[in-house]
């Protein structure tokens, strides 16, 4: 037992108050969520991705040529819409596109391909027409149900550039059979 130790305990047995508790810190609260805005006339626009920490807008859209076909090649185009920028259009760059918001597109059939995006592959994604508009729409398969996106959030809470905390995905759209609206999240 050290010297502090033993007379820490022979006052305190001896009936002199410890101590002073030390005073609690401040509960900190969660960050307020971001109020993010709704992207609008972007032409083609298949869905948006929206994330924390700022309100910088990934829009997914078709790519087309000039005969109105869509580019075999690549199908999507992937960019920023920098809101905290003045609502600039801005490309994605290297790392952005390879190892987080960029598609990879594989031609599966006639206007079909199969989407897998760079940081995420668990869920399987389609770029197809729907049979209740004859639009294309990218649709994401989720408990066997297909779901034509509209906006896909990533509620990230913490971590680092290279490994960030991604609590979970929320995707919004609609029921590809019913056309009901949905929204479910997926953990990661």
């Amino acid at each position: 037992m050290s010297v502090f130790s033993y007379l820490l305990t022979l006052l305190l047995a001896l009936g002199v108050p410890g101590p002073p508790p030390l005073p609690k810190a401040p509960v900190q609260a969660s960050p307020p969520m971001l109020s993010f805005p709704v992207p609008a006339g972007v032409p083609n626009q298949l869905f948006y991705l929206q994330r924390d920490p700022n309100t910088n807008t990934v829009i997914y859209q078709l790519n087309v040529n000039n005969a109105g076909k869509v580019d075999d090649d690549e199908p999507i185009n992937v960019f920023w819409l920098r809101y905290d920028e003045q609502g600039q259009r801005k490309e994605l760059n290297f790392i952005q596109r390879k190892f987080a918001y960029g598609l990879s597109a594989d031609k599966v059939g006639p206007e079909k391909f199969v989407l897998k995006f760079a940081a995420y592959n668990k869920v399987p994604f389609y770029l197809m027409r729907s049979g209740l508009d004859r639009a294309f729409h990218v649709f994401a398969v989720v408990n066997s149900r297909y779901i034509a996106l509209t906006r896909v959030y990533l509620r990230i809470e913490g971590g680092t550039f290279w490994v960030p905390n991604v609590r979970y995905i929320e995707l919004k759209g609609w029921d590809a059979t019913t056309h009901a609206p949905v929204v479910t999240r997926l953990s990661v």
